[in-house]
């Protein structure tokens, strides 16, 4: 049922429409339409950098920046016929032609062109140096892309003999960024031009403007000239006690929002004290207390085994650093006997179940049978096997064995991270081994290795995350791959990842899935937890999907309490 304020919000935007208008709310003392709660954080335009995608930007900037595709409410891949079209013209190698729709223009009334698909084909690519990508993962199997400046269409062949099942996926939502702009700040007014000659003082430019061109933070300026949309909403103003505000564009070509703004409350903002005064009635994070007073439950549930949680496509684990204590394979593993997995995950995990797997989420067809087969090595706190392992490391030239101190990262509010490393720390500490809480408002995936010695994730991400293809995730142990934030590297499982995103079939997917898994139990370069629990709630706003993927339950919020 949609609520009240709503309605009256509702009925004044018919009005408005009817006359030939659109309700654009306005005035720093009114009233959002929506208010939504998120555990990512904004601090870029861009998403699809290291710290663009760890903060899980997308859940808040999904109707900014749209693409050929989204991540739909099950985490599965969806065309946007919004943005234009992605026809496979040839199946080998496979070749495939984009089209923009006519209208579709940035926020400035810049057209979508060519240009921007050509710059993130070449930013996520891994080819060309300096760019700071999330993960090269499809980008690299991108052999050319065919493109005359300002082109409303591209065609893009992939590499003979190289397969990427989920290339739908590939220019999906906050992939597209503005190339014009990029040129602009970077002082390279024909991007495709230098990207094509291979301009390696223009593709520096360009990366450094592509890295670090769209920032953004509470109380900064949102400047209209570089801060675009092409999407139903546009960024307004973005502070600490008003959260980032999205109002709609005028630009846009599409179905115009059903409200005219909403605002979003991210990590790092007044949030909490919005949901405190009834301001917030959409929650998706994975702090279950925010989604708890939402809905009005005054006993949250302690143990999940009791609980009827949907199967995520995501799986929180604790990644390692390629050097210092976590280097060291016999650290490692004692560190991995003696956590209590089975009691993090009765106290955090879907449905209360140890999960077993990096490389398939509980959602997947084959994650229950398989996450099986993995359960024996490390089901439970094994404290003397713990210390048998730290006591098979040499010791130093005084006869000694340092006690390893590990210091476990994640940004600082999360409760749920914070009780998974007090309950580490609890348990380990009879093994000789200290473990201390690293986190901080400001953490990053980049501290991994400096600041920090294993950082926890919920899927490849601090907030919402995954897909049903299980891409990009499975990249996490992908040697190379900038999603590998510990340097893993194994022959097997590289070959094993190429040939898994050209399976579909669940009889092709298991070897290679066993395949991956044994190496990675063997080497340790992560631990899996549990599948990943998010509490999503909304109250009193129609319309509102929950969005297991990445893209949250924003996946949709343009359509948030229409009719």
């Amino acid at each position: 049922m949609i609520g009240p304020r709503l309605r009256r919000v509702a009925a004044l935007t018919a009005t408005l429409a009817a006359a030939g208008s659109l309700l654009v709310a306005c005035g720093d003392d009114e009233q959002s339409s929506v208010d939504y709660l998120v555990d990512a954080r904004v601090r870029s335009l861009n998403v699809n950098t290291r710290d663009g995608y760890a903060d899980g930007a997308l859940m808040a900037l999904t109707r900014v920046l749209p693409g050929f595709s989204y991540v739909g409410p099950q985490g599965q891949t969806v065309a946007d016929r919004d943005v234009g079209t992605a026809t496979v013209q040839e199946s080998t190698p496979l070749t495939v032609r984009y089209e923009f729709t006519d209208g579709a223009v940035y926020s400035d009334g810049h057209a979508m062109s060519c240009d921007d698909l050509l710059l993130a084909a070449t930013a996520m690519g891994g080819k060309v140096k300096g760019f700071d990508a999330s993960t090269n993962a499809g980008y690299r199997n991108i052999d050319k892309v065919d493109c005359k400046p300002g082109a409303r269409t591209a065609t893009v062949t992939f590499a003979s003999g190289s397969t990427f099942g989920d290339w739908s996926s590939l220019f999906g939502a906050g992939s597209l960024l503005p190339a014009h702009v990029v040129g602009r700040l970077a002082g390279v007014p024909d991007v495709v031009g230098a990207i094509n000659r291979k301009d390696s003082k223009a593709l520096a430019k360009i990366a450094t403007a592509w890295n670090t061109g769209f920032g953004l933070k509470p109380g900064g300026e949102i400047d209209p000239k570089t801060i675009l949309s092409s999407g139903p909403y546009r960024l307004e103003s973005y502070t600490t006690d008003k959260g980032l505000r999205l109002v709609a564009n005028d630009k846009w070509w599409g179905r115009k929002p059903a409200l005219g703004d909403v605002t979003v409350w991210p990590r790092g903002t007044d949030g909490a004290a919005a949901l405190a005064d009834g301001r917030v009635e959409v929650v998706d994070s994975g702090d279950l207390s925010a989604s708890d007073v939402l809905a009005g439950r005054e006993t949250p549930i302690t143990d999940r085994g009791s609980a009827r949680d949907i199967a995520p496509v995501s799986v929180t684990n604790l990644v390692f650093a390629r050097t210092g204590v976590a280097s060291d394979i016999l650290v490692r593993r004692a560190l991995a006997s003696c956590m209590p997995r089975n009691q993090l995950a009765r106290a955090h995990g879907s449905n209360g179940l140890v999960w077993n797997l990096r490389s398939a989420a509980p959602a997947d067809t084959l994650g229950p049978s398989l996450n099986a087969q993995f359960g024996r090595r490390y089901p439970r706190s094994d404290v003397a096997r713990a210390r048998g392992l730290l006591e098979q490391r040499p010791v130093d030239a005084n006869g000694r064995r340092a006690k390893p101190v590990i210091r476990i990262g994640y940004p600082a509010g999360s409760t749920v991270d914070k009780s998974i490393v007090d309950t580490i720390a609890q348990s380990c500490v009879k093994a000789g081994i200290t473990v201390r809480d690293a986190s901080s408002p400001d953490f990053s995936v980049s501290s991994l290795g400096s600041t920090v010695d294993a950082v926890i994730l919920s899927g490849d991400t601090f907030a919402a995350s995954g897909t049903t293809s299980g891409v990009p995730a499975v990249f996490a142990l992908y040697p190379g791959d900038p999603l590998n934030l510990s340097g893993f590297r194994d022959g097997t499982v590289r070959t094993s990842i190429n040939e898994l995103v050209a399976t579909s079939s669940d009889s092709g997917r298991l070897p290679l899935l066993r395949s991956i898994e044994t190496a990675a139990w063997d080497q340790l370069p992560s631990i899996p937890l549990f599948g990943t629990v998010r509490g999503r709630e909304s109250s009193g706003v129609s319309n509102v999907v929950v969005g297991l993927g990445r893209s949250g339950t924003g996946w949709n919020m343009d359509r948030w309490g229409g009719a």
